[in-house]
């Protein structure tokens, strides 16, 4: 009796551990920020604590018709998180594009009329912005590549600048991520 008690407490004690190793095998962000699970790895997130990025997304993509790199490295951020057992409220995000990525933020037909292709970037920035993560495009970039706020996909805000707003992040606490 004592036994199968042991052995039950000692899986149950281990549950933390593997869901902290990343075997939670579903993503919150499916359209972006695949992972492979890591068991025993070091430098766990702790559940218990609140993470405050901004992703500085400079970099375009190769390819069009895939998911910019930068965001999908946002995503993935989320999903390593989230799959460690850190409550999505505790993920305070901001991913800001500009420079070369600025065009990621496109709504579809003007993604099409400068591509070519559908927007790919467009359901990962909605599966981001539902699981919490802003989305954010500088507004300075916009207008340097002749873009117009209206075409600027519904789930992105426009930021006065992404110097301000990396700037104004980083005295809040945000740790920079350039991506």
């Amino acid at each position: 009796m004592l036994r199968p008690l042991l052995s039950s407490l000692l899986v149950l004690s281990l549950l933390p551990a593997a869901a902290m190793a990343g075997d939670s095998q579903t993503p919150v962000v499916t359209a972006a920020g695949a992972f492979h699970p890591v068991p025993h790895a070091a430098f766990l997130p702790d559940r218990n604590a609140t993470y405050k990025v901004v992703f500085a997304m400079t970099r375009a993509s190769d390819k069009p018709d895939q998911v910019n790199p930068a965001l999908e490295r946002v995503a993935r951020t989320v999903n390593l998180y989230a799959a460690s057992g850190v409550p999505l409220d505790h993920l305070k995000f901001v991913a800001i594009a500009y420079g070369p990525a600025t065009a990621l933020v496109l709504d579809d037909a003007h993604y099409r009329a400068k591509f070519g292709v559908a927007n790919p970037n467009l359901a990962a920035i909605a599966q981001l912005r539902k699981a919490g993560v802003t989305v954010a495009v500088c507004g300075q970039a916009v207008v340097e590549n002749h873009f117009e706020d209206a075409w600027v996909a519904k789930d992105v805000e426009v930021a006065l600048s992404a110097l301000t707003t990396i700037t104004e992040l980083q005295q809040q606490g945000y740790a920079l991520m350039p991506l």
